[in-house]
């Protein structure tokens, strides 16, 4: 599969978290996160198979957080893509730096990565 879609799923994997917590709303929410950066790919994955992807957050900061995010072939111990996004948060009219909300930054804690 093309590398993009290893992009794509990245992002999903952290935005559904965020959603199925009911901290992020991508539609209405006062706030968005900006993808700024991201990372590696160690082996191909291929269509069909599924895949499962594993996220931790490795920094929480005032308005931003790092995320790793590790895709694995289902069922499989091999990490086959391993990336990681900084979130920046901003305000959604403005586009200036926001402190993260406090709602985030109440479930970010269970996905923190150990030191």
């Amino acid at each position: 599969m093309n590398n993009a879609v290893d992009y794509s799923w990245f992002d999903t994997a952290v935005k559904a978290h965020l959603i199925e917590q009911g901290v992020l709303d991508i539609h209405t929410g006062e706030t968005i996160g900006l993808v700024i950066q991201t990372q590696n790919y160690f082996a191909p994955l291929a269509f069909p198979q599924t895949v499962d992807a594993g996220i931790r957050v490795a920094r929480l900061g005032g308005s931003c957080v790092r995320y790793e995010v590790g895709l694995f072939a289902q069922g499989e111990a091999l990490c086959v893509a391993a990336g990681h996004f900084i979130h920046a948060y901003v305000g959604s009219a403005t586009r200036r730096p926001v402190q993260a909300p406090g709602q985030l930054r109440a479930v970010l804690p269970a996905l923190v990565a150990a030191a």
